[in-house]
C-alpha cells in the first residue's frame, strides 16, 4: 500500500509506542521510533530489524526542545516527508495526592504535555508546507475522569485531551488533523510498574470487557487515525480504547 510519506512514533522502543511502530509498517509507513531509554531501543532496533530502511529506532528526550527540533528535522530532510506523528512518549506515577512533590509534578507535566506540544508544533511547521499531515496524541481514562492516585499523571493527561482540542483548531487551516486516543488499561511495561495487585483488581472491577488490553490494541485505532482516506474528515476528538471503562455504571452485582 502506498503511502504519502514517515510517521515519527515518539516513546517507540516499547509498549504501546513499539506496536504501533509495528502496525504502521505492516501498513506500508515508513516510521521513526524515537524514545529516550537506550535498553529499550537496542531492543528494538533488533525486533526491528527486518524491516531494513523502513524504520529507524533514534534516542530523544522529548522534554529538550533543541532535541524535538533536530528530530523533526532530521526525518523531514533524510527520512520524509514528515506525514504524521504519534506521541506515545510518557511517565507515570501512581501516588496519592498528599504524597506527590512538586518535582514529580513538574516532571511528568514536562514530558507528558510539554513534550507533547514541542512534537506537535514541530510537525506541524514542516507539514503546513504540503497542506496535510495527522497528529494523534495519547491520552488516558485519567485525563477524563479522577482517578485515585493521579493527582499529577490525570492532570498531565486532561491537559493532553484539551490541547488535542486546540491545536486541532487552530491547525486545521494548515490541513492538518490532531486527535487523540485515550487508553484504559493496558499491559505495557509502564502500567505493569505501577499497578499493584490491588490496582489491577481495582481496574478490572470497572472495565466492561474484563481485561487489561494489549498494546497492539490500541495501534489499529491510531493507524486510522493517521490515515489520510480513512479519518480525513475527524480532527479534535479523544476516542476511547479503554475497554468500556468510561462508558461503565454499575457492570456487577
Amino acid at each position: 500500500m502506498s503511502r504519502p510519506g514517515s510517521v515519527i512514533v515518539t516513546g517507540g522502543a516499547s509498549g504501546i509506542g513499539l506496536a504501533v511502530v509495528e502496525e504502521l509498517l505492516a501498513e506500508g509507513w515508513r516510521v521513526v521510533a524515537a524514545d529516550l531509554v537506550p535498553e529499550s531501543i537496542e531492543k528494538a532496533r533488533a525486533a526491528l530489524a527486518a524491516h531494513g530502511d523502513k524504520v529507524r529506532v533514534v534516542q530523544a528526550d522529548i522534554s529538550d526542545e533543541a532535541q524535538v527540533v533536530k528530530l523533526v528535522a532530521e526525518t523531514e530532510s533524510g527520512f520524509g516527508p514528515l506525514w504524521g506523528v504519534v506521541n506515545s512518549a510518557g511517565i507515570a506515577r501512581d501516588i496519592p495526592a498528599l504524597e506527590t512533590s512538586a518535582d514529580i509534578f513538574r516532571k511528568i507535566l514536562d514530558v507528558n504535555v510539554i513534550g507533547t506540544f514541542l512534537v506537535a508544533r514541530e510537525a506541524a511547521k514542516v507539514m503546513q508546507a504540503r497542506s496535510a499531515g495527522s497528529i494523534v496524541n495519547i491520552a488516558s481514562v485519567s485525563g477524563i475522569q479522577g482517578n485515585l492516585g493521579r493527582a499529577a499523571y490525570g492532570s498531565s493527561k486532561g491537559a493532553v485531551v484539551v490541547l488535542t482540542k486546540i491545536l486541532a483548531v487552530e491547525f486545521a487551516a494548515l490541513g492538518i488533523r490532531v486527535n487523540a486516543i485515550a487508553p484504559g488499561p493496558v499491559d505495557t511495561p509502564l502500567v505493569q510498574a505501577v499497578h499493584t495487585d490491588q490496582a489491577r483488581a481495582a481496574w478490572l472491577a470497572r472495565v466492561p470487557l474484563n481485561r487489561y488490553a494489549q498494546p497492539k490494541e490500541m495501534a489499529g485505532t491510531i493507524a486510522f487515525l493517521l490515515d489520510p482516506e480513512k479519518s480525513s474528515y475527524v480532527t479534535g476528538q479523544t476516542i476511547g480504547v479503554d475497554g468500556g471503562f468510561t462508558a461503565g455504571g454499575l457492570i456487577g452485582l
